[in-house]
């Protein structure tokens, strides 16, 4: 009997692995037990606010969400055009990337608040252009940056034999791209996709800068009706653990993605 078979039978089950977002969850529980224990009565307060927080909460959702949407589209498009063999083509693709991702989400955010129009007019009609699809646009904008240089990538971890085979089987260069090269970059987007959605949604905070109404900004309106320090520590830690409940998922399921789609 090897050592192997020898440690099977004296370990008649094996314990079952506990994820770490039950730790963490349970350590989110007990802390804010601890803190409703001490500050009973601010406490109390703070759950009069819990639905203004949670309106809060989906105006970053529904931001983060849309932004890496538009930026995802305008992503793929410009990373396939980076790859583009004709130079007129591919240096705009470039230069936009370039430009996106070395400059700041916040002033991005201020550039599109101020420069595009307040209503739009089509026709007769004037539609009403507010600030917070502004704010959403410019995180796409720098999002699509991000995007491009993920898709190139991806494109790039293919192997040439591949664009040989369809070539071989008659397809053309962007028939390539679209039915043979995109599936399989799929699986290596996804992970560096999802991390950059979590900075996404962290980054929607910014948008309160800019008057939009979101959690930070539903957080800094209730510190300042309530108008107490114990208060305010708690409404701020109360973002804290909701930004954290909703991103700290996203990022363990990226791992898992990460080690599920290892390339070696």
């Amino acid at each position: 009997m090897d050592t192997e078979q020898a440690m099977t039978l004296k370990t008649p089950w094996n314990a079952p692995s506990i994820p770490p977002i039950v730790y963490w969850a349970l350590g989110v529980v007990l802390a804010w037990t601890a803190l409703a224990h001490f500050y009973r009565e601010s406490m109390m307060i703070l759950w009069q606010w819990v639905p203004h927080l949670a309106s809060g909460l989906r105006m970053n959702v529904l931001f983060s969400v849309l932004a890496i949407a538009i930026g995802t589209l305008l992503g793929a498009v410009v990373g396939a055009l980076e790859l583009s063999r004709s130079r007129r083509i591919s240096l705009p693709a470039q230069w936009y990337v370039q430009f996106f991702r070395n400059a700041p989400i916040l002033v991005l955010i201020f550039f599109a608040t101020y420069v595009f129009p307040f209503e739009i007019r089509i026709g007769t009609m004037y539609l009403s252009f507010p600030d917070w699809i502004k704010a959403t646009l410019g995180l796409a904008l720098p999002a699509g940056a991000h995007i491009a240089e993920i898709f190139r990538g991806a494109i790039l971890s293919i192997t040439s034999a591949q664009w040989e085979a369809a070539a071989s089987l008659g397809f053309s260069r962007s028939q390539t791209l679209r039915w043979v090269i995109l599936p399989q970059c799929v699986k290596r987007v996804l992970p560096p996709w999802m991390n950059l959605y979590a900075m996404i949604t962290m980054s929607t905070t910014l948008a309160s800068l800019v008057g939009v109404r979101e959690l930070l900004e539903s957080a800094k309106n209730a510190s300042n009706t309530v108008n107490r320090t114990d208060f305010t520590v708690l409404i701020y830690l109360a973002v804290l653990t909701l930004f954290f409940l909703y991103c700290y998922p996203i990022t363990r399921f990226t791992a898992r993605l990460e080690r599920k789609y290892v390339f070696h």
